[in-house]
């Protein structure tokens, strides 16, 4: 739900029926928001991808910070983690079908960021 913003007599703003919770645009930005998530998920819309494939395509993002995203993402269901070898540990990362419907979202992010130089 949206509050509702009056004025008063003296121009001065409140809110009448505030947001309780977070709004939707919030809870997608919890979701989505944070540096590499984006990124991330636009790396594997198309196959899936090896950790250090990933961090390769980042430049930039330290192991660390991808591997804390990757849970992150993994745990909100938007992308998933296969074992395809034990000895020594090789994993691939793959998008799910949740995570594919914020690549509309993306794509747009990309032509507005592109179209306004950003």
């Amino acid at each position: 739900m949206l509050s509702v913003i009056e004025s008063d007599r003296d121009g001065r703003k409140q809110a009448i029926e505030p947001c309780l919770e977070p709004c939707p645009i919030e809870r997608g930005m919890r979701l989505l928001g944070g540096k590499w998530k984006g990124s991330i998920l636009w790396h594997l819309k198309d196959n899936p991808v090896r950790f250090n494939d990933l961090v390769r395509q980042l430049g930039g993002a330290s192991k660390k910070m991808v591997s804390q995203r990757l849970r992150e993402l993994e745990e909100a269901g938007l992308i998933e983690r296969r074992v395809i070898a034990t000895k020594p540990i090789a994993v691939t990362y793959a998008i799910t079908d949740f995570g594919r419907t914020a690549l509309g979202f993306l794509e747009k992010l990309k032509q507005w960021s592109e179209e306004h130089n950003i």
